[in-house]
């Protein structure tokens, strides 16, 4: 181990950095996605499932690699995937630039999934736990808040879109995610260990002494739980945990893949307009995070979570039935704040019921199962309103096992510290 640094704790660089690049993403995919869709539904003319197709192989992905990038990152660190993730996700925004059929179209969406796993929200989740234990949520919180700030630039994305073609939208976002990416990758550091410091910034108390007082704040957890992936695999928390997430992304999902078409061909907005509804969602996922980044670490994370499943659906249901826009604000209040705060409890909960020694396997392997909500959420709400010529059918069935699944959150104690 490297001797301590004099200097600042650096985790808090380290989530800079990470919500930095979490911005990226969001801004330039994820929460721009939606706006893709609409633009090649409209050019090429291809039906509402054989798009949501793609959002369907990138959870194929996230399904597939997730357990095996959680044990390598265990083993190997996260400066490296990250590094080399982003320029694959800006690969694959390159490769989006040239779609002329559905099969170049269905490569890049795996191309920028695969780089997304490598180097986004799991990976770099992954760091953060390892930085940080008693400011954990507060601290997923942060890095959350890029992502959901990344939404609010998207009606830049859609001005580009308007003014200079998606086309070259895509192609000028993926060279600059590259570029970006590589730097902002240099700040990684997998564990504190690697720089010589301790998560939190806090040395751990030592077993024995007159002094142990001074070097363990009063306010100090107590031991972390150290499962490893087979014992976390025996908990009902493990599953409870992985369903709830999975239908929360059931509808998250769904909403990023559909709820602009939703808004300009079912609800009569224009491209702008929709694309205006989807920041002021984001303004919401952004009071989300900032409420989580105060309560997360002080409040009970389930009863959150609960809660935040509730606001989910009535979010969707408020999207779903729109007849004034002031219904429009309701999507806009109850989903994107549930989101914000909800996304950072995910791995928050996991790592404090299970500790940090298998949490890159463990995290992974939960993906898995996460994922299925992901690749059936947008399937679902597409192939229902192929048959019924609108969402409403298919967002009302999704927003209402959302709110059911605010059970699994209950129900999920933590189980026994190791």
């Amino acid at each position: 181990m490297l001797p301590a640094l004099s200097g600042p704790f650096h985790g808090w660089r380290i989530v800079a950095a990470a919500g930095t690049i979490q911005f990226l993403l969001g801004a330039l995919q994820a929460q721009s996605f939606g706006l893709y869709i609409a633009a090649l539904a409209q050019e090429m003319g291809w039906s509402k499932t054989a798009l949501a197709g793609a959002a369907a192989l990138q959870s194929v992905e996230a399904a597939v690699v997730g357990p095996m990038l959680g044990w390598l990152l265990d083993r190997l660190g996260t400066r490296a995937s990250i590094r080399w993730g982003l320029v694959i996700f800006g690969a694959g925004l390159l490769l989006l630039s040239q779609v002329d059929s559905i099969g170049v179209f269905y490569l890049s969406a795996v191309l920028m999934a695969i780089g997304g796993s490598l180097g986004g929200y799991f990976t770099l989740s992954v760091t953060v736990v390892h930085w940080f234990e008693r400011r954990r949520a507060r601290a997923l919180s942060v890095l959350s808040l890029g992502l959901a700030a990344g939404g609010l630039v998207v009606p830049v994305i859609a001005l580009s879109m308007e003014r200079a073609g998606w086309r070259t939208t895509a192609a000028v976002s993926g060279v600059f995610v590259c570029l970006a990416g590589w730097l902002l990758a240099s700040v990684i550091h997998s564990r504190p260990a690697d720089l010589g410091q301790h998560p939190d910034g806090v040395e751990p108390a030592r077993p024995a002494g007159p002094t142990a007082e001074e070097t363990l704040p009063a306010t100090a957890a107590p031991a972390e739980p150290g499962y490893t992936l087979a014992e976390a695999l025996r908990t009902r928390a493990f599953w409870l945990l992985s369903v709830g997430h999975g239908l929360a992304l059931l509808l998250v999902t769904s909403v990023n893949v559909h709820a602009v078409t939703h808004m300009t061909q079912g609800l009569g907005y224009s491209f702008t307009q929709a694309s205006w509804v989807i920041t002021v969602m984001t303004l919401g996922q952004v009071l989300g995070v900032v409420f989580g980044m105060s309560v997360g670490d002080r409040w009970n994370k389930r009863h959150l979570a609960a809660l935040c499943m509730v606001g989910h659906g009535l979010g969707l249901l408020c999207l779903t039935w729109a007849a004034h826009p002031v219904y429009m604000l309701g999507f806009a209040v109850f989903h994107g704040a549930a989101w914000g705060l909800r996304g950072p409890l995910m791995h928050a909960l996991r790592a404090d019921y299970f500790g940090r020694r298998a949490i890159g396997t463990i995290l992974g392997v939960s993906g898995a199962i996460v994922a299925c909500g992901q690749i059936v959420g947008p399937m679902l709400a597409g192939a229902l309103a192929d048959l019924t010529s609108d969402y409403r059918t298919g967002y009302t069935l999704i927003a209402l096992l959302a709110m059911a699944g605010s059970l699994t959150f209950l129900l999920a104690r933590r189980p026994p510290t190791r």
